[in-house]
């Protein structure tokens, strides 16, 4: 099939609900972040997928941002003991990492298919 034949699919739907960036159907990934080989509904081939490094990077600049507010009203307000720091900032660090890095590299996969952006080249 070819684009013409799909509907219009959002990017940042798609992406957040890990589907596909074309159908807005079939799934994104076979796993928690292993990307599919392709689209189970519409064919799509995911061998143009590469996030990279980039979901990664804003998914800890942000829970960074998260966990050490967290960490620093907790000692303004509370003064707890440093173990209690480490109980705290710990799992939530853990939880909201794999919580938004799926989503977040869903995300970057959709945009890139939605932009058609590719791997630059040289032209002689």
């Amino acid at each position: 099939m070819s684009a013409e034949h799909h509907p219009q699919v959002s990017p940042y739907v798609a992406g957040v609900t890990g589907k596909c960036p074309r159908c807005g159907k079939g799934h994104m990934f076979s796993g928690l972040l292993t990307i599919a080989k392709s689209c189970e509904v519409c064919g799509l081939d995911f061998s143009f997928a590469d996030a990279g490094d980039a979901p990664a990077i804003f998914v800890m600049s942000i829970v960074g941002f998260v966990v050490g507010g967290a960490a620093l009203f907790l000692e303004v307000f509370y003064e707890p003991p440093y173990w209690v720091h480490a109980a705290v900032a710990i799992p939530l660090a853990a939880i909201l990492c794999v919580g938004l890095l799926r989503p977040t590299k869903g995300l970057m996969i959709a945009m890139q298919y939605h932009t058609k952006a590719e791997e630059g080249r040289h032209v002689q």
